[in-house]
């Protein structure tokens, strides 16, 4: 067991998205899977959020990932 917590200690210049506190972060503050990042300037990770909406869509809209099923194949899709 160890008895000292281990600090993620970043660069400076990174910013973070904090999706737990809502907050930019300079330097990955909280941890990994609760941040996107890391962004060139601050104000990109400010828009983290809108980002990964907008990417998002593209991928729900993405025509390579809704492709109709072949006709005469089963796929569970109705024919």
């Amino acid at each position: 067991m160890a008895l000292f917590k281990r600090r993620t200690v970043g660069k400076p210049g990174e910013w973070y998205y904090c999706l737990k506190h809502q907050t930019v972060e300079e330097g990955p503050e909280c941890r990994a899977a609760d941040r996107f990042g890391p962004y060139a300037t601050r104000e990109e990770a400010a828009h983290a959020m809108e980002t990964a909406g907008e990417r998002n869509l593209e991928w729900d809209t993405d025509p390579k990932w809704h492709d109709e099923p072949e006709k005469g194949k089963s796929g569970g899709a109705d024919t």
